[in-house]
């Protein structure tokens, strides 16, 4: 750093592997993370009082929100334009990156979507990190809000008709699909070796063996893990005793109360922290409020949003959830009674790891200067991007 450059964030307990450490945080001009090493005397220093920082959240799995959801599209412009609002939104919830997630939807979507969903780093929001499509390689059986008449079997239908070429190579990051399907170890063999896309079980019936199968080929991750799977069964534990196994796929959790009861959510934890990602599968809902909404072509229902929950009007049905990510880590707080410097990590370093992020998801040298900063019961205070504060929270 050169004389007024940088600042130095004093005061501070760092969230680090799951411990609490007491150190400045320097960011340097760029806003990267510097040594604290000999900084210049007159660089800007930041009071934080004591309070605790972790990194930015980074959100695997989010479908929309503020009535924009990924999958609809009307022209281009109005589609980025939606985008970059939900990255101007997503901070206040201590995200700064996420995968945009498309569902099951018919491969010109796919092909119209997918290229306005490349990675891009721009400055005070948070990242696009690149697309997560969810389908539409996956089990008609366990379709649950997706459309199983754009489903498709991998035997039958190649990687790139469905999404296009170009997007296999710039845009798709994660896809989820169901290990079971004729043709899908060799799918999975594909993105991962050919395009280096993580692949992700999920919307599967596929047993244990079949999910062991899914591993082998390269998957290396569980989506939403119980919810639309089989349930975990004593002789046969499908793909959800995965976790359990000795070298554990890293797994997502909707914690929310809503698609897992807080036990569950515990026992899941408990069988291997280090693998544990929470997600929010939030839909285009979520910062809106309570009350009736007007569906869309996936749900042509009016919907009714009553706190977290979505259900289509006048039945139980349950459309999907509006829960933000920092909710998600509270609710592991309390569920799995841990401290905040153990569950930040379901959303800074495991999804970081699994993603082979070298630029986030840790307080270290090197990295972004993305960070959180926590109230003592947990509550988001304030983000920062690249050393500079985007959220500070009214309360």
């Amino acid at each position: 750093m050169t004389s007024m450059d940088g600042t130095i964030f004093i005061n501070c307990r760092q969230c680090i592997d799951g411990k609490l450490i007491s150190s400045p945080l320097t960011i340097d001009s760029n806003g990267i993370i510097a040594t604290n090493t000999s900084p210049p005397l007159d660089c800007k220093i930041v009071d934080l009082k004591n309070s605790i920082i972790a990194p930015g959240f980074i959100e695997l799995q989010i479908n929309g929100a503020l009535g924009f959801h990924f999958a609809h599209y009307d022209d281009a412009t109005s589609y980025r334009k939606n985008v970059k609002k939900l990255a101007n939104y997503l901070p206040s919830t201590g995200v700064t990156g996420f995968y945009p997630t498309v569902p099951t939807v018919a491969p010109e979507v796919f092909k119209c979507v997918l290229p306005l969903l490349r990675p891009d780093i721009s400055p005070g929001v948070a990242s696009v990190l690149g697309a997560h499509v969810e389908g539409p390689f996956l089990a008609p059986s366990k379709k649950g809000a997706h459309d199983a008449a754009n489903m498709h079997v991998p035997s039958s239908s190649s990687l790139e008709e469905v999404y296009g070429e170009t997007n296999l190579s710039s845009s798709i990051k994660i896809v989820t699909l169901a290990p079971e399907l004729s043709g899908a170890p060799g799918s999975i063999r594909d993105l991962t070796k050919d395009f280096d896309i993580r692949v992700s079980m999920g919307h599967s019936a596929a047993t244990f063996e079949q999910g062991l199968a899914g591993m082998k080929a390269g998957a290396s991750m569980l989506t939403h893990t119980f919810n639309a799977m089989n349930p975990l069964h004593h002789r046969e534990p499908g793909l959800a005793g995965l976790i359990s196994h000795p070298s554990p796929p890293y797994f997502s959790l909707i914690a929310d109360a809503i698609h897992l009861h807080p036990r569950v959510v515990a026992l899941a934890y408990r069988s291997a922290p280090a693998h544990c990602i929470l997600i929010t599968d939030s839909i285009e809902l979520s910062g809106l409020p309570d009350g009736v909404h007007p569906g869309h072509a996936q749900i042509p229902f009016n919907q009714v949003k009553a706190g977290n929950k979505v259900t289509i009007e006048n039945t139980d049905t349950l459309i999907g959830t509006c829960i933000g990510l920092d909710e998600c880590v509270k609710n592991l707080m309390a569920w799995a009674e841990i401290r905040i410097e153990e569950a930040v990590r379901c959303v800074t370093e495991n999804p970081a790891s699994v993603m082979r992020l070298k630029d986030r998801g840790r307080l270290e040298v090197g990295r972004r200067g993305d960070f959180v900063v926590f109230r003592e019961d947990g509550v988001v205070k304030e983000t920062y991007i690249l050393g500079e504060r985007v959220y500070a929270s009214q309360s």
